[in-house]
């Protein structure tokens, strides 16, 4: 009787067994179809760029102005490449990420550093809340902003200043959260032993605490300015467009983001629509990868 209590518990565990194998496969699979996809439409979307708008990538590309309407009427006519290039764009979008960075990457990272040795006091707190919360702030709403506060009062027009500012508004939530999360990883025995020594306060975070922590700032930094890259919204609210190169930063500029919007609403200019996108996409996979490389470095 006991032999047989035993057979049925031992078939019972061994088909509860199979199950849970079974289960586990099913989801393994699951998984990868899944995973699959995601992987396969972002080689699509690389593929299709690459097929459009690889006939347009020339050194004109990179050192010519977008051309006019006429100009790209007439070679799309003809079915030759368009002439020029976006120029203009890409020194605008370098012209405008700087300007950011001025103002965005010393004020982010000063604040990190407050809130990471400031972790649980109730201020750090509300300030912790606030740059969560702008990081959900739809872009537009912050090109109001910069329209409020900097084309209307200070330029009296749309300009690469305002520009810069809107996109710094977005990168400072950025940077403050990647600077307080990688002064967090540095061991407090580093900065105990330093204060232990003598030395300053302001020394002990300046030559200990962030070299100790560079390379998390740096990649911050980077994620940061890969996604202010491709902001448009922003931009057409304050620097508008220029269709050449203008390094005053009180009148309008352009935007390799400007200009593929520009691009979109002229059917004349359609294949330099992919070409610019192209160009924009490769910069921010680069920014990325390297950005990824450093945190893989730190580890």
């Amino acid at each position: 009787m006991d032999n047989i209590i035993n057979i049925g518990k031992t078939a019972g565990l061994l088909s509860s067994i199979g199950y849970r194998k079974a289960k586990n496969n099913i989801f393994k699979i699951l998984v990868m179809v899944f995973s699959f996809l995601t992987i396969s439409m972002v080689f699509l979307i690389i593929g299709t760029l690459l097929v459009k708008g690889y006939k347009q990538i020339n050194l004109a590309f990179f050192t010519q102005v977008a051309p006019d309407t006429f100009t790209a009427m007439m070679a799309t006519a003809n079915g030759e490449i368009i002439p020029g290039g976006i120029a203009n764009g890409i020194l605008g979008s370098i012209y405008l990420v700087l300007i950011a960075s001025v103002i965005a990457i010393p004020m982010g990272i000063v604040i990190g550093v407050y809130l990471s040795e400031n972790s649980k006091k109730k201020y750090a707190c509300v300030i912790r809340d606030i740059a969560d919360i702008m990081q959900g702030v739809p872009s537009i709403v912050i090109g109001i902003i910069a329209y409020i506060w900097v084309v209307v009062p200070l330029t009296k027009g749309y300009s690469v200043l305002a520009g810069g500012v809107a996109l710094a508004i977005m990168m400072l939530p950025l940077i403050v959260r990647s600077t307080e999360e990688s002064l967090k990883m540095v061991p407090d025995t580093l900065k105990e032993a330093a204060i232990a020594l003598g030395t300053p306060y302001y020394k002990v975070i300046w030559r200990v605490l962030i070299p100790t922590s560079f390379s998390g700032l740096i990649s911050g930094i980077l994620l940061a300015v890969s996604r202010v890259l491709g902001e448009t919204a922003p931009l057409m609210l304050t620097t508008l467009g220029n269709p050449d190169v203008n390094w005053n930063i009180a009148k309008p500029g352009s935007a390799v983001p400007l200009l593929i919007w520009q691009f979109y609403n002229d059917p004349n200019m359609v294949n330099l629509i992919w070409s610019s996108t192209i160009f924009l996409m490769g910069f921010v996979l680069i920014l990325n990868l390297i950005s990824k490389w450093i945190g893989a470095k730190r580890k």
